[in-house]
């Protein structure tokens, strides 16, 4: 793996996983020696973050973390639900029933995961990439998968929110399960159909998580 993508791949997950915070200034000399790189694949590393939208340019601060606002939630929901209705669509029509029916038999037991802790949640939300990456596969539409990909870098800051919510994920996990099912079934209406009840829950969550964060930030 080159150093700039080494560097950018290391600070993509520190913004998502929330290490590196909204606000956060990111100095080149300091990211640098945090992540063992030189200065020229660490500018590379930025400059992609920048042209993601997760780093932006702050006046007298240089680059610091982007922060996303419920009006950024509720944008990037007006775009994602009829996105992954039109994959989860696509994949009922396309997709290898058995890999779609393996994936319905793990998401049986994504309770045991969320119940597991730290650890189990980690494991469910790799579960979840698994099913993300299993549609990308079906559908067979590369600029279907690259907006998908694009709008997921900012997602998975959102999902972050609803960590701390065992019932929410689990409730998650039983919408997600349906959705696969009608694939399995090869039923694209119900599977786009499931997606939107999917889509709707799942912006409402984002939506009281973002105004308890803010709530909390203030108090404190």
């Amino acid at each position: 793996m080159r150093a700039s993508d080494k560097a950018y791949q290391a600070l993509l997950e520190d913004i998502v996983d929330g290490t590196l915070a909204p606000g956060t200034a990111l100095a080149e000399v300091e990211q640098a020696e945090r992540l063992g790189v030189s200065r020229t694949p660490l500018r590379e590393a930025l400059s992609q973050l920048r042209k993601d939208g997760l780093i932006q340019q702050t006046r007298g601060r240089g680059l610091t973390v982007t922060d996303v606002s419920l009006d950024d939630i509720v944008e990037l929901y007006e775009l994602r639900q009829p996105l992954e209705q039109q994959a989860a669509k696509l994949a009922a029509n396309r997709g290898d029933i058995q890999v779609f029916a393996q994936l319905a038999e793990e998401f049986q037991n994504a309770d045991r995961l969320i119940e597991g802790g730290d650890a189990g949640i980690k494991a469910y939300y790799n579960l979840n990439e698994r099913l993300d990456k299993a549609i990308e596969e079906a559908i067979s539409s590369a600029y279907l998968v690259s907006a998908l990909k694009s709008l997921h870098l900012h997602l998975a800051r959102i999902r972050r929110l609803s960590r701390r919510d065992p019932q929410r994920l689990k409730a998650a996990a039983i919408e997600t399960l349906v959705i696969i099912e009608a694939i399995v079934d090869r039923n694209p209406e119900l599977a786009a159909s499931a997606t939107q009840v999917h889509m709707q829950q799942s912006l409402r969550n984002a939506l009281e998580a973002a105004r308890s964060r803010e709530v909390t930030q203030r108090v404190s």
